[in-house]
């Protein structure tokens, strides 16, 4: 059984139904988040917050429990100084604990790292720890329950234009269809390079753990401490996962965190996973920020040039294939949500499909709708690969198959949300397991190696459906679906001439792209 913080021995009596336990922690939560916005908290400082006080409260529980106890952090750091202090003494004892939590090794040192008091008013932080935080018996409400209450406030909070959190948020229906198909196992070696707040690794741990009953010792441990590794480069992002995965279970509160601060694509790791789940940054720039005399803050594009990438560009997600195709094991498999531009941008665009479609079998590829991230303006596909041992006599990639959900769909983030259920079609086209069985219908077409190799520049923006929007001016989409799509159009049109104008800019300065083989 898991050891993690999170984690309790629970008798029946002491459950809650689990949708209505988290429903009722999640509205309890949000509705005091909504009284610190008048203090200028953010949704997510305020979802940072609970992360810190969350934990402290959980390791009081572990410290305090009557059946093997174990204290997780220092005394001088418990939970017990916050609720002794009032006033002014608050808000000093808790910032204090703050930063010794944050020079700890190990996950706590993840979840406190760089961590600041956000809350100034010393009456409302009291009442968020006293009021909200204390009287809730987190341990004994059960990790999933936890776990949930703690994911659908990332939903909430994503939900919310002005919070910026839309932009690590993945539609949990898509996680769940991904990982459906993809089947992860107890011996696998997961990594998300761009994890936000971790939603495939938690997805991917939870279907696993569902025969945990049958594993044994070595596969328990496995799961809980190997199974799934995150990088993040933005630290209140990565507190967020580190504490999103103790919550389910996955590492100890005293043990390695799963989640690496780090930006992944600036160097080869050395190690290899064989399972990759990732939706990188929508952003088409690579960019390093610098701080300069005046002590302001400069993002400055750059091209990132690694001796495993096939070629050199400032197009994040172009890099990031390269770096997924690096990092996968031999026999390995990848899903990668991507932008529509890494299926037909030139030069180093052409360069980097030509390889995936000959050194590795790149199989299936899902047309996803518009509407369904908090981006607006997003064209995305999700494409599915395995890595395979080298073999220059003949290309692996056989058949691409691509479904269409995307023409003639329309889906909106609140009045029509995609739903699992919208995916079911997908997940059984898919044949997990038994691709060779695969057969052609209306959304779900093949094409071969040869067909794809002889489009211009590889370009794998491949549509068959007829758009009956466009022909049929009885069954129009309503207004507001006909103005977000011209919206979301304007935008991607926008997208590719920054991207010419770059190209542009590259060319004339005398430094085009380049490439290696």
């Amino acid at each position: 059984m898991p050891r993690g913080c999170a984690q309790a021995i629970l008798h029946k009596s002491d459950r809650l139904p689990n949708v209505n336990d988290s429903r009722r922690l999640v509205d309890k939560l949000w509705a005091y988040c909504d009284v610190l916005r008048d203090d200028g908290v953010g949704v997510i400082e305020y979802t940072e917050q609970l992360t810190y006080l969350l934990f402290l409260k959980m390791a009081h529980e572990r410290a305090t429990r009557k059946m093997a106890a174990e204290r997780i952090i220092p005394d001088e750091y418990s939970w017990t100084r916050l609720l002794d202090a009032t006033g002014a003494e608050l808000e000093a004892t808790y910032t204090s604990i703050l930063l010794g939590l944050a020079s700890q090794p190990g996950m706590i040192g993840t979840i406190f790292r760089k961590a600041q008091n956000r809350i100034q008013d010393p009456a409302k932080l009291r009442r968020l720890i006293v009021d909200l935080i204390d009287k809730e018996h987190w341990s004994s409400t059960g990790t999933d329950i936890k776990g949930d209450a703690y994911e659908s406030l990332l939903a909430r909070g994503a939900s919310d234009k002005g919070s910026g959190a839309g932009q690590y948020f993945t539609p949990r229906a898509l996680i769940q269809a991904i990982v459906d198909v993809m089947q992860p196992r107890v011996d696998d070696y997961l990594i998300d390079p761009a994890c936000g707040t971790g939603g495939f690794l938690l997805a991917a741990h939870e279907h696993v753990a569902r025969g945990a009953s049958s594993f044994t010792p070595t596969q328990r441990d496995h799961l809980r401490d190997d199974f799934a590794t995150g990088y993040e480069l933005v630290d209140g992002t990565a507190r967020l996962a580190a504490m999103n995965m103790l919550l389910h279970g996955i590492g100890t509160a005293n043990g390695e965190s799963p989640i690496i601060v780090q930006d992944s694509l600036l160097v080869d790791p050395g190690s290899r996973w064989s399972l990759v789940l990732t939706n990188p940054p929508f952003g088409k720039k690579s960019s390093l920020t610098m701080v300069g005399a005046d002590g302001r803050e400069v993002r400055e594009d750059t091209e990132i040039e690694r001796q495993d990438f096939v070629a050199t560009t400032s197009n994040k997600q172009l890099n990031f294939v390269q770096h997924i195709m690096t990092i996968l094991d031999i026999n390995g498999r990848a899903a990668v949500v991507l932008p529509d531009n890494v299926l037909f941008e030139g030069g180093a665009g052409e360069t980097i499909r030509r390889k995936l479609l000959t050194d590795f079998d790149l199989h299936t590829m899902l047309r996803l709708p518009t509407g369904i991230f908090y981006a607006q303006g997003v064209k995305a596909n999700v494409l599915f690969f395995d890595r395979k041992p080298a073999r220059p006599e003949r290309p692996w990639t056989e058949r691409l198959w691509v479904y269409d959900l995307r023409t003639n769909q329309h889906f909106t983030l609140k009045q029509n949300p995609l739903r699992r259920e919208h995916l079911d079609e997908f997940v059984e086209c898919f044949k997990a397991g038994r691709r060779g069985e695969r057969v052609e219908s209306e959304r779900w077409h093949s094409f071969s190696h040869d067909e794809l190799v002889a489009r211009d520049k590889a370009n794998l923006d491949i549509t068959w459906l007829r758009d009956e929007s466009l022909e049929d001016l009885d069954n129009l989409p309503s207004p507001d679906v006909i103005a977000r799509e011209i919206v979301e159009d304007l935008s991607a049109a926008l997208a590719e001439f920054e991207a010419v104008a770059a190209a542009l800019e590259s060319q004339l300065a005398g430094d085009p792209p380049t490439t290696r083989s």
